[in-house]
């Protein structure tokens, strides 16, 4: 097979084992056409972790054919899930976790103002997101729906009082202003949520254009079909780039503890304040945390909010050491001939 040279290329969608590229100018600049490139085989034999949406990569061109990927450059921000369930034919099956999108600037948490609206939701969102380095945007949808949006949108800055927080509606354009600050060229804008909260006719709306489907959601629940099937990059009118996923349920909580605190700034600094520095905040006498309860500076359930994500993310750790434990014991098997 005859290969011309060696370009850097950003991954903007990838099926299977076939991945779409888009060149990359000596500017940095993203120039089309789009081409086509699948994994060399050191990424099977060495068991390295493949290129996901986002990604930059050295890639060998191939005039008559896919190009071939050599290599993943470093990445500036990721997000991850727990690998529950393998990977791709002929993978390896040795992390402990993946990384499913990569390279973003931001992190559109959409949730409509409707049956989806969840401060528990929004707020493990907004830890995962501080948790990769990216900025969170909370995005309030369908506020036309919702007959007390400033209410709505207070109780989501309390709940996140780092994020910000902005409540829009795509049928009437209300609020759609405050989204120009984050939609700067070159920029990348990771979209995340629930199937059916409006991810779809926001990205139709900021681009001018169709670029998704839209579904409609059931009126019973408020719930919809997932219009995308699987992630992908792509670039709206104004130059900003655009990372849409599935809902975001697949992303778990990880060993992110610094994520959680971040988003929770004002329990932390609670605890400080405890008499006690093994304070359990449950009886001990002089807990800054049982005061600010009674007191109503901390609700109960921010506090329960808080604590459920610590129990969320200390379950995750015990899993995966488990996962790490049986794989290493079913590769000493395998390896040693056991017949298992």
């Amino acid at each position: 097979m005859k290969t011309n040279n060696i370009i850097t290329a950003r991954v903007s969608c990838v099926q299977k084992n076939l991945y779409t590229l888009l060149p990359c100018a000596e500017d940095g600049e993203v120039a089309l056409p789009e081409i086509t490139g699948k994994l060399k085989g050191k990424f099977y034999n060495l068991g390295l972790e493949p290129p996901v949406v986002g990604d930059y990569v050295k890639v060998f061109t191939n005039e008559y054919g896919d190009a071939l990927i050599d290599q993943v450059l470093p990445r500036k921000t990721v997000f991850k899930r727990p690998n529950r369930s393998g990977h791709s034919e002929a993978y390896v099956k040795n992390l402990l976790e993946e990384t499913i999108v990569s390279n973003f600037d931001y992190v559109f948490i959409v949730t409509s103002l409707n049956q989806d609206y969840s401060e528990n939701r929004i707020a493990r969102y907004v830890s995962i997101t501080f948790n990769t380095g990216a900025k969170p945007v909370v995005i309030l949808s369908k506020a036309d729906l919702c007959d007390d949006v400033e209410l709505k949108v207070e109780i989501t800055k309390a709940v996140c009082d780092k994020a910000d927080v902005i409540a829009i509606s795509s049928l009437t354009g209300y609020g759609l202003e405050g989204l120009q600050q984050y939609l700067q060229k070159d920029k990348t804008i990771a979209i995340v949520g629930s199937s059916g909260v409006g991810k779809s006719t926001l990205l139709n709306t900021l681009n001018g254009a169709d670029l998704m489907k839209v579904n409609a959601i059931r009126n019973e629940d408020g719930k919809g079909r997932h219009t995308t099937t699987y992630r992908q990059l792509f670039r709206l009118q104004n130059g900003v780039w655009i990372m849409d996923t599935p809902g975001l349920r697949e992303i778990g909580v990880l060993d992110m503890e610094e994520g959680i605190d971040e988003t929770f700034s004002d329990v932390v600094a609670l605890f400080d304040q405890c008499k006690f520095n093994d304070c359990s905040h449950t009886s001990e006498p002089g807990c800054a945390v049982k005061k600010a309860l009674e007191e109503g500076t901390l609700s109960e359930e921010r506090w329960n909010t808080y604590l459920q994500l610590h129990t969320e993310n200390e379950w995750g750790k015990a899993k995966m050491m488990q996962i790490a434990k049986f794989t290493r014991e079913y590769q000493k098997n395998r390896y040693s001939g056991w017949d298992i």
